[in-house]
């Protein structure tokens, strides 16, 4: 039999073997919606399950300043979370300060290379190495509409053009109701533009304007025509639209006050969460011109360098569990967006989420998939937030010629 101090001992081998195999891990997010928590629940109970300790650091903000300020204090004193949720060229610049884990061991053992897209999987690396783990993505260049709205006015489906999406807004607005549904703040403002310049231009113009910065590009007649298109869609929306958050611009186009709307995957999750159902109630398609094209947004989290052996064998497994067949379903169902995946069944999605998927394969093959820079995807922030207040001043004031936009968001791309 077992003395007392025997059995601690076997007690304390079996602790010490487990406490290497799992560990902890804190995890720095601002999903903090309804629908966001649901889907973090998931990913703790998936790590939980693994044996690891999930030590969740919510910092409510949905634009994520707030976290970003907070992971630079934790960071700066030498105590970074295991993972935080950082996207864009924003990844390259933590990983550039020497603070980011390698993860090529997962990532080889997990295939990504793959299973993402290869413009997917760059932003993901740094140098040529995984530093981050990608959640899922949205597609930006969506318009939505109300199917009852359309009918009353008497349009007859979704424009696929800008110059059928102006007669479509004329029927509406003789109709007695608002074309378009927006929110001026300069995201949404720049969210509608890059779906025009997408839309006028193409999606070799697009990188060559908005992701190059190249100025033959930003001061050509394509351009000219894209802030010209661009000043016309403004015309359509109604006066109360400066400082309108985008749920109650996508509330207009529910409520059956407004037509039609310029928005990411995540407006899907208003109507859905408020009983509609797409092709019924709800009308998705690309914003007019970019059927061929994808504007994306892709949600990640990047890995931060940790010395407890524990604590890195937890970071892995949480990378390969973001990827993971299981998250990628339950996280994009209830977030709106789509699996990051190319290979995920999309059985249990709806319509228009197959179609953002379809598309999302399409273009990845053909040139199409471009980073949206109006959610932070393409440039680095200070010249994005320097173009975005350029493409809003145009917005707001008639009195600005589309020669002195031009120039105006010429001299925002030179920003260092």
């Amino acid at each position: 039999m077992f003395k007392v101090s025997q059995l601690a001992a076997a007690v304390a081998m079996v602790v010490t073997a487990a406490a290497v195999q799992a560990g902890e891990v804190e995890v720095l997010h601002y999903w903090t919606s309804g629908g966001e928590a649901k889907s973090v629940a998931e990913l703790k109970k998936i790590m939980q399950a693994k044996g690891h300790v999930w030590k969740d650091f919510a910092v409510a903000g949905g634009g994520g300043d707030n976290a970003a300020t907070v992971l630079k204090s934790r960071v700066v004193s030498g105590n970074p979370p295991a993972a935080a949720q950082i996207k864009g060229p924003a990844i390259q610049e933590w990983a550039a300060e020497g603070v980011l884990a390698n993860l090529d061991a997962t990532a080889k053992a997990e295939k990504w290379d793959s299973l993402l897209p290869k413009v997917v999987a760059d932003v993901m690396k740094y140098k040529g190495n995984y530093v981050a783990a990608p959640v899922n993505v949205h597609r930006v260049n969506w318009m939505w509409a109300n199917a009852a709205v359309l009918k009353k006015a008497g349009v007859a489906g979704m424009p696929k053009t800008w110059d059928e999406f102006f007669a479509a807004a004329d029927k509406v607005k003789a109709a007695g109701l608002i074309p378009v549904a927006h929110g001026g703040q300069n995201w949404q403002d720049f969210t509608t533009f890059e779906s025009v310049v997408l839309g006028v231009g193409g999606a070799k113009f697009y990188n060559d304007a908005l992701i190059k910065l190249d100025a033959k590009a930003l001061g050509s007649d394509t351009m000219k025509k894209s802030l010209e298109t661009f000043r016309k869609v403004k015309s359509y929306t109604d006066a109360a639209a400066p400082g309108r958050d985008w749920n109650l611009a996508t509330a207009m186009v529910m409520q059956e006050k407004a037509a039609f709307q310029f928005m990411g995957d995540w407006a899907k999750g208003e109507f859905l969460a408020a009983g509609k159902a797409p092709g019924k109630d709800f009308l998705c398609a690309a914003a007019p011109g970019t059927a061929n094209a994808y504007t994306f947004n892709v949600d990640s989290f990047a890995m931060f360098k940790l010395k407890d052996a524990g604590a890195q064998k937890a970071q892995g497994d949480l990378a390969a569990s973001i990827m993971g067949t299981e998250f990628q379903e339950v996280f994009n169902l209830n977030k709106g967006s789509i699996p990051v995946r190319l290979n995920m069944s999309m059985a249990k999605f709806d319509d228009c989420a197959k179609t953002s998927s379809k598309d999302f394969v399409d273009t990845a093959k053909t040139g199409g998939l471009v980073p949206s820079v109006a959610h932070g995807m393409a440039i680095k922030p200070a010249a994005e937030g320097a173009i975005k207040d350029a493409v809003s001043q145009f917005w707001n004031d008639d009195k600005i010629s589309v020669a002195d936009g031009m120039k105006n968001i010429a001299k925002a791309a030179a920003t260092k």
